[in-house]
């Protein structure tokens, strides 16, 4: 059951890679760079529990934090034009 989660998993992340690169706007890529974040994690965690080592898991957690945070980064990049925009600077 678990080598069929796998195989979804991949061929998902398969089609969330064929969304970035076609992606006819930046968002469409961002979004698939962060759909392809979470089934990566997704994939770390069946791989970790088919090794029988769930210290993956916790490798997961650490690439979905990551993973979050520059999703935020690259909108708010796209938003203001700069990481460090500040509200205050502008006025």
């Amino acid at each position: 059951m678990f080598i069929a989660g796998t195989v979804a998993v991949l061929v998902a992340l398969l089609l969330v890679v064929s969304r970035a690169i076609l992606g006819p706007t930046v968002f469409d890529r961002v979004l698939a760079g962060n759909s392809t974040g979470t089934l990566a994690i997704l994939l770390l965690a069946v791989l970790g529990f088919l090794n029988g080592r769930p210290e993956w898991l916790d490798i997961g957690l650490t690439y979905g934090l990551l993973n979050l945070i520059g999703t935020l980064a690259v909108l708010k990049f796209f938003r203001y034009g700069d990481i460090a925009y500040d509200e205050e600077e502008r006025s």
